[in-house]
């Protein structure tokens, strides 16, 4: 069915577009990290408390190579709201609205056709569409994910289950867009390096994952705790799910 193929294609975006960090329960500290005295493994601990008490962030840059390169541009807070949009290499791109009621999705005639499997079921699937936003997908199953992406601590839970890694070591000091920041390296379960790095001055957020690979890249978290407000497509520019779905069953 279209909606497994959307909802799968959109997960896999989400969680890689998460980075390498994730969340824990106490809120973060003011106090400048010392990074000196701190072990890894505590600077680790404190990043990622600190992105649990966020509430909001932005999520942007890419993962991939050359035409294989996707890239990720997403607001995201605690209420579940969400306002951004995902790039897929030779796929074109969808849009995220949340506005902590309904979970609005806006592929491209492109992505959309992509999904259906091309061909005149995909070129039904974007005539059914014509530009306009998928409302309700939230209700479905299939399509959590989209729903999880749109809350900043599920989301960050998320990749908190699949974001294993080995051999963590400290890095050194740098900057990250205007921010004093420390490193951390590891390893993730393909044996690529990443690197985490964390602001030292003011709360400890994660600033930036770098990955190396061919699957490599970076993201950066930036915006953190920026008011995000989203307001609701226009009706005219609003398809519902459901009917959406059953249009499409055939692509």
């Amino acid at each position: 069915m279209l909606s497994k193929r959307l909802a799968g294609t959109a997960a896999i975006c989400l969680l890689l577009a998460a980075g390498a960090t994730a969340c824990g329960d106490d809120k973060p500290s003011a106090a400048k990290l010392d990074t000196a005295k701190l072990s890894a493994e505590e600077i680790q601990q404190k990043a990622k408390d600190a992105l649990a008490g966020a509430e909001s962030a932005k999520v942007a840059g890419s993962i991939g190579n050359g035409a294989e390169k996707m890239t990720v541009d997403l607001a995201v807070d605690t209420k579940g709201q969400c306002k951004g949009a995902i790039t897929m290499p030779g796929m074109g791109k969808f849009e995220l609205l949340g506005d902590g009621k309904q979970v609005y999705l806006k592929p491209d005639a492109e992505f959309i056709t992509a999904v259906a499997g091309g061909g005149a079921e995909g070129a039904q699937a974007a005539e059914l569409l014509k530009g306009r936003y998928i409302a309700g997908v939230q209700d479905d199953p299939e399509m959590k994910e989209l729903t999880t992406a749109c809350n900043l601590k599920d989301l960050t839970k998320s990749f908190l289950e699949d974001g294993k890694s080995t051999g963590l070591t400290k890095g050194s000091a740098g900057t990250v867009n205007g921010t004093k920041s420390f490193s951390l390296k590891s390893k993730n379960s393909g044996g690529d390096e990443v690197v985490l790095h964390v602001a030292t001055e003011g709360a400890p957020y994660p600033l930036r994952v770098e990955k190396a690979g061919k699957d490599g890249g970076q993201m950066d978290f930036t915006e953190i705790n920026k008011p995000l407000t989203v307001q609701a497509p226009p009706a005219d520019q609003v398809i519902d799910y459901s009917k959406f779905k059953s249009g499409a069953t055939g692509a």
